[in-house]
């Protein structure tokens, strides 16, 4: 009605326009002083759009991924006390809203020809400190000039991307070059166990002589069976939700660009509800001062 009285005021006037619809105009002229003076308006009014300013730069903040739990988290973290439901209100209110994951295409190809290690995990994808366990696998996406491919290699324990790389053909070189970053970067020590599927690139001799060389024990999944490295094909989900789907590409540099950036923003700031909404960063910082405590203790 508010609107209406707005369109129409200056050909009926206000008074006559409130005559045939159920406002008084003084209600009117009041929301008019409140819309134009901040100060007068209701308490609720004024939190909201303290809120709303707030809610916009945490959703733009982090890649404009957040629905309304992660952002109803980091205000929490942030210190602002606000009920889930509120910010439910106002991000809808605003149009701003989560990415969802959509369907999972499969990028494996096995070679019945190349023996393959046992599995090591059996879908247990939970580790009790860092480098324990490794999941690895490799994702598509389709660019201008055709498709690129992006390798992943996550620590179980934190959830941390501890090596990745992008490269314009599934050779075995390019999920090699992910796993050697991800060696140079931890220095692992011994009892490391690296899951994958049953993809010949993870299952031929370069790549598991340079697991065995560097003292980590290689372990697959059956055939044909997503659930079997599900930790990996949730980390390839969030970046296809979060990155690859919401633009077009035009060649691998941008690809390449965007996920240096999404992987540093992912380690170090996105609020993993497992984690007890804190980061990788912050969970293995916290596993790192327990265990110095527990060290000078004894």
């Amino acid at each position: 009605m508010i609107t209406f009285i707005d369109d129409h005021r200056a050909l009926y006037g206000v008074e006559s326009i409130c005559r045939l619809l159920p406002i008084a105009p003084s209600t009117y002229y009041r929301h008019t002083v409140r819309r134009h003076d901040p100060q007068q308006r209701s308490t609720r009014a004024r939190r909201d759009a303290v809120l709303k300013t707030q809610i916009r730069q945490i959703w733009e903040d982090n890649f404009a991924v957040y629905g309304v739990r992660k952002v109803w988290r980091q205000l929490l973290r942030d210190g602002v006390k606000v009920a889930r439901c509120t910010v439910e209100r106002l991000m809808k209110a605003m149009g701003l809203q989560g990415v969802r994951r959509g369907r999972v295409i499969r990028t494996t190809r096995r070679d019945d020809a190349v023996p393959c290690p046992s599995d090591l995990v059996k879908r247990q994808f939970r580790a009790d400190q860092p480098d324990a366990l490794w999941v690895a696998d490799f994702t598509y996406c389709s660019t201008w000039s055709g498709f690129v491919y992006v390798a992943f290699v996550t620590d179980v324990f934190a959830r941390r991307i501890v090596g990745w790389r992008v490269s314009t053909s599934m050779r075995t070189d390019f999920v090699l070059d992910a796993l050697n970053q991800a060696l140079h970067e931890r220095q692992p020590g011994e009892g490391l166990i690296h899951h994958s599927d049953h993809g010949s690139q993870y299952l031929c001799i370069r790549y598991t002589d340079r697991l065995l060389g560097a003292g980590v024990q290689p372990s697959a999944g059956s055939v044909g069976d997503s659930y079997d490295n599900a930790l990996a094909e949730t980390i390839n989900g969030l970046y296809k939700a979060e990155v690859i789907h919401r633009r077009s590409w035009p060649d691998l540099q941008a690809v390449e660009l965007a996920t240096l950036e999404w992987v540093h923003w992912y380690n170090h700031r996105r609020l993993l509800g497992p984690l007890g909404y804190v980061s990788p960063a912050e969970a293995e910082e916290a596993y790192n001062r327990k265990q110095a405590l527990a060290a000078r203790a004894a």
